[in-house]
C-alpha cells in the first residue's frame, strides 16, 4: 500500500491553506468612500497621501512616494538619486528580473554579484569586490523578508561613497536591530503586487530618508511636476507613475490587521524552523538574533540531495501532492534571456559593456536548483497547520523508494 500522495496514498493535508488576499468591511468601506467622492485620482484625493505618511512611519522615515508598483519603485528611485547612463549599480544575482531590470531601464550597468548560501541575501565580501570607479549604488534585495547583512552593507556603502538602495518587496514588517527595513539606506522599495504580504493587487512605494532626494522622486513619478508649482509646469522628464485612490485605500484597509498577521508569520516561521532543523538534508533560510521580524513573503528551505536522499525536483512535486503550497524559486539573473542574449536590452538599451552569460555564480546557481519556496499562507494559520511542511518532508524521506 502506498504512503506517498504522489503515489496515490492520502495527503498529509487535504484542506487548504488561508486564502490570500484576505479582506473584510475594512476595504469595502474605504472603497466606497473613493467612488462617492468622486476624487478617484491621487492628485485631487487625500488616501494615498494618508497612506504615504502611514507607511512612512512604520519604515520609521519621513518620506514615502506612492507609485505604480514595485517595479517602477526602484526605476524612479535611480532616477531620484542621479543614477543613469554609464553608472554601475550592484545587484545580487538571485532576485526577481526587477531588481536587475530597473537598472537597465535607467540606462545604468546592472553589475551582479552572488549571495550568501545560508541567508540567500546579497553577500557583503561580492558586493566589495564588485565596486569600482563608476559604481554608484547598491541594491540589497532582502530575499523572503529576510533583512541582508545591514551593518556590513551600511558601513560598506559609507565608506565607497555609494548609495544604499534596499529592495523591500518581500519584506513588509521586516526588522533589523529593531528597526524596520526600507530606512538604512538611501531608499527604500516597496511593491503591494497581488502576492505581497500588503497588498492592493498592485502597487508600490518609496520610502525615502532625506528630503531633497525624496522631492525629486516625488518629481519623477508626478510628470516632472514640483509641488506648490503650476500644475502645467514639469521641471523634469519625469513619467505617471503615481499611485491611485482606489489603491491606497486598500492598502489602508490592509494595514488594519497587517500587525497580527505578521506576528502570526513570523510565530510559525520560527517554529518551523526546529522542526526542519531535525529533519537531515533540510536547511531553512538562516536567521539570527539580529532579525527581530521577518516579513516572511514567503518560507524557503534548500535541500541537500546528497543527505536528504532525493533531488528538489522530486521533493516539489511529492510536496505538492501532499496538499502543500509552494511556488519555485527565482531562477538566476544571469541566465534569463534577457541578460544571457548579447542583444538582450534591444531597442531599450545600447549593448551591455558585460557578457552576462558568462558569468559564474555558483551559489545562486545552487540555490535556484535546491531550495524550495513555500508560499506565505502556509504560516496564516495555526501552529499546527505550518508544521506540516515538516511532517509531510519527513513523510518523503521515510519513503524515498516510492518517489517518481
Amino acid at each position: 500500500m502506498a504512503h506517498l500522495a504522489i503515489r496515490g496514498g492520502s495527503p498529509v493535508r487535504s484542506q487548504p491553506y488561508p486564502q490570500w488576499p484576505q479582506f473584510d468591511a475594512a476595504e469595502e468601506r474605504r472603497l466606497l468612500e473613493v467612488l462617492h467622492s468622486n476624487r478617484w485620482w491621487s492628485s485631487e484625493g487625500t488616501r494615498a497621501r494618508e497612506f504615504e505618511s502611514a507607511w512612512a512611519g512604520r519604515c520609521g522615515v519621513p518620506n514615502c512616494v506612492a507609485v505604480t508598483n514595485g517595479t517602477h519603485a526602484i526605476e524612479v528611485a535611480l532616477l531620484g538619486l542621479g543614477i543613469g547612463e554609464g553608472d554601475e549599480v550592484i545587484v545580487p544575482d538571485y532576485t526577481f528580473l526587477a531588481s536587475a531590470s530597473a537598472v537597465a531601464t535607467v540606462n545604468a550597468v546592472p553589475v551582479l554579484v552572488d549571495v550568501d548560501p545560508t541567508t540567500f541575501c546579497i553577500d557583503p565580501a561580492a558586493a566589495e569586490a564588485a565596486i569600482t570607479p563608476r559604481t554608484r549604488a547598491l541594491i540589497a534585495v532582502h530575499v523572503a523578508g529576510l533583512p541582508c547583512d545591514m551593518d556590513a552593507l551600511v558601513d560598506l556603502c559609507k565608506r565607497h561613497n555609494i548609495a544604499l538602495i534596499e529592495d523591500c518587496a518581500h519584506a513588509h514588517g521586516s526588522m533589523y536591530r529593531d528597526r524596520p527595513v526600507g530606512g538604512f539606506g538611501a531608499a527604500g522599495t516597496w511593491s503591494f503586487q497581488q502576492s505581497k504580504l500588503l497588498t492592493a493587487g498592485e502597487g508600490g512605494a518609496i520610502s525615502v530618508r532625506d528630503a531633497a532626494p525624496a522631492a525629486l522622486i516625488r518629481s519623477y513619478a508626478d510628470c516632472g511636476r514640483r509641488p506648490g508649482e503650476w500644475f502645467y509646469s514639469h521641471f523634469a522628464l519625469g513619467g505617471n507613475f503615481r499611485m491611485t485612490e482606489w489603491q491606497a485605500a486598500v492598502l489602508l484597509g490592509q494595514l488594519e490587521r497587517f500587525d497580527s498577521q505578521n506576528a502570526c508569520r513570523n510565530r510559525n516561521a520560527l517554529a518551523l524552523n526546529t522542526a526542519l532543523a531535525r529533519i537531515p538534508g533540510v536547511h531553512p533560510q538562516a536567521r539570527d538574533a539580529r532579525t527581530t521580524s521577518q516579513g516572511y513573503y514567503c518560507y524557503v528551505l534548500r535541500i541537500d540531495e546528497a543527505v536528504f536522499g532525493a533531488s528538489r525536483d522530486r521533493v516539489l512535486a511529492a510536496l505538492k501532492a501532499e496538499g502543500i503550497p509552494l511556488t519555485m524559486s527565482y531562477p538566476p539573473i544571469h541566465q534569463l534571456a534577457t541578460f544571457a542574449r548579447p542583444d538582450g536590452f534591444a531597442p531599450r538599451h545600447r549593448r551591455m559593456p558585460v557578457n552576462y552569460g558568462a558569468l559564474e555564480l555558483p551559489v545562486t546557481t545552487a540555490l535556484a536548483a535546491e531550495t524550495l519556496w513555500a508560499k506565505h499562507m502556509l504560516l496564516m494559520g495555526s501552529e499546527s497547520d505550518a508544521l506540516m511542511l515538516a511532517e509531510a518532508l519527513d513523510k518523503i524521506q521515510s519513503n524515498l523508494n516510492e518517489l517518481p
